[in-house]
């Protein structure tokens, strides 16, 4: 079963390319800069700044940084929507839908891989008794 697969291919394509946007878009800065983010930072849900940024900075470094290899890809990707449902949710409500266009597209990016999972091209660190990789979760 070493044959090709587009749609393995397209979700690889999809898992790297907008885990890497957002990763440097809007998790690196968020991390590297953190106190100056700190200060910045909308708290919505009232949780505090502090765990609202060490949120945004998971779901934006460590969550892309898990479907860039495909581990737990279907998982990850769900703190990167709840994130951009609260930015166009929460924070910025008076976004015209071309103001919000990027949180949509990532809303649409990771929902297609929290409902297509990483596919075949993945890091499965993990094995079936049978020697076959685990299924992408």
């Amino acid at each position: 079963m070493n044959r090709f697969s587009a749609p393995d291919a397209a979700l690889l394509f999809l898992r790297v390319t907008a885990s890497v946007l957002v990763l440097l878009v809007h998790g690196l800065p968020k991390a590297l800069h953190y106190t100056s983010q700190l200060g910045a930072i909308e708290d919505p849900l009232h949780l505090g700044k502090t765990l609202t940024l060490a949120f945004a900075i998971f779901a934006e470094v460590v969550c892309p940084l898990l479907m860039i290899a495909g581990i737990a890809t279907r998982l990850a990707a769900l703190p990167v929507m709840l994130v951009s449902v609260i930015a166009l949710g929460l924070v910025h409500r008076e976004w015209t839908l071309d103001q919000g266009q990027f949180a949509w597209m990532l809303l649409i990016m990771f929902g297609t891989l929290a409902i297509g999972g990483a596919g075949r091209y993945r890091i499965a660190p993990w094995r079936h008794a049978s020697g076959e990789r685990g299924r992408s979760c």
